[in-house]
């Protein structure tokens, strides 16, 4: 609940910000793989392993700190895990080998866990409901702007600077959404405390159960690529650092557009049909990159496609786990953030594996198989009525 304080302007920005610099730091080692391999000297797959093992710490942690931290306030929770990204980004630039850097990574990940399912449960709480769907996706917007705006940006400064610049630089900005958490977020603001009664509940929950799947399907499918995406573009269309770069701003830029798009049209047509629209069009373009690989234009476009649907795919499922159960909304997003990076573990571990056995050209189709059953799934979700909605 909200004490005797009032929301402020600004607030749900400042929460998307940090939503953006949490993105940045922890989907960043995707866009400089390459520079980690040779300044670490490891191999591109041990590098990728930073996305895979921050992942599976980030799965068991979220639902953890979500219970640790249920009866901490809420202001307070989300300055410290912003205040614990900017000090291991910071010591991140200074790492002198791969293994001090994981270990700055998984501590970062410890933290950065709540931060997701925290603040979308804060921008409900300085919301009208009539609003909630889009406030939240508004929210998440600040994944699309990591995708968007960070990716190339990292991409940019690795390829010309270093990866430890890239630290340095990520650590700055999470020190500015830190001043931006403390001065726009109202003090008093308490959620519903978690329990085991609240997790038994989402438990039997057939319609949450069926949710968090869908989340895990969506989530394999699309960091099967997205995690080499840049080393794949280089193996299979001969794309150098600029050309992946741009293909991420695509990426980005057309993630945007979809979860701009998707925050209009939520309210009126539903959670359902706007999640059915965004898997539809991320299998869309994982089918063109798939078939049209080797050939750059083919793959960017393909990219674009993508782009347009993933940026609202996660919100979404925020949404409606929501609806599906309102009284631990909280809770239920933490398992969603949960097994979206269950989801990440298994994609990245998966395309890890076809990167380094060569098999450059299976990850777009293994792709494409995660999400045709993601949207099974979905159309299956419709026989719930309307708690499906």
């Amino acid at each position: 609940m909200l004490s005797n304080n009032v929301s402020r302007p600004f607030a749900p920005t400042a929460l998307m910000i940090g939503n953006f610099v949490t993105g940045v730091g922890l989907l960043g080692p995707t866009a400089m793989l390459s520079e980690l391999s040779a300044g670490l000297e490891v191999t591109i797959r041990e590098a990728g392993l930073l996305i895979t093992f921050g992942a599976v710490m980030l799965c068991i942690c979220s639902p953890l700190m979500s219970w640790l931290t249920s009866r901490v306030e809420r202001r307070t929770m989300l300055i410290s895990v912003i205040a614990v990204v900017a000090v291991c980004n910071l010591a991140s630039a200074f790492a002198p080998n791969y293994t001090v850097l994981l270990g700055i990574r998984l501590v970062m990940c410890i933290a950065a866990a709540p931060y997701t399912p925290q603040a979308a449960g804060v921008v409900g709480m300085l919301v009208p409901p009539e609003k909630r769907a889009s406030s939240v996706a508004y929210a998440f917007l600040g994944w699309t702007l990591a995708a968007a705006v960070g990716l190339p940006m990292v991409t940019f400064i690795a390829s010309r600077y270093g990866w430890r610049e890239v630290y340095g630089v990520v650590g700055v900005m999470s020190c500015i959404s830190f001043a931006l958490l403390v001065w726009r977020i109202p003090r008093g603001l308490y959620g519903a405390p978690v329990d085991l009664t609240t997790w038994s509940a989402l438990a039997s929950n057939r319609l949450v159960l069926l949710l968090l799947s869908i989340t895990t399907l969506q989530i394999a499918g699309q960091f099967s690529i997205f995690t080499f995406m840049a080393p794949l573009l280089e193996r299979l269309a001969g794309a150098g650092h600029d050309a992946a770069a741009s293909v991420f701003a695509i990426y980005g830029v057309c993630g945007f557009l979809g979860i701009m798009t998707a925050t209009r049209i939520v309210d009126r047509w539903g959670a359902l049909r706007t999640s059915l629209l965004s898997t539809s069009l991320v299998l869309t373009g994982m089918t063109v990159w798939s078939v049209g690989a080797g050939q750059l234009p083919v793959m960017a476009l393909g990219v674009a496609i993508w782009g347009l649907g993933f940026g609202a795919i996660t919100s979404m499922q925020q949404v409606r786990l929501i609806t599906a159960a309102p009284a631990a909304g909280a809770a239920a997003v933490s398992l969603n953030t949960s097994m979206l990076y269950v989801g990440q573990a298994i994609g990245s571990g998966i395309g890890g594996l076809l990167f380094s056995g060569g098999y450059f050209r299976a990850s777009g189709f293994v792709a494409m198989a995660f999400l045709t059953t993601a949207l099974a799934a979905i159309l299956w979700s419709l026989s719930f009525g309307s708690r499906g909605s």
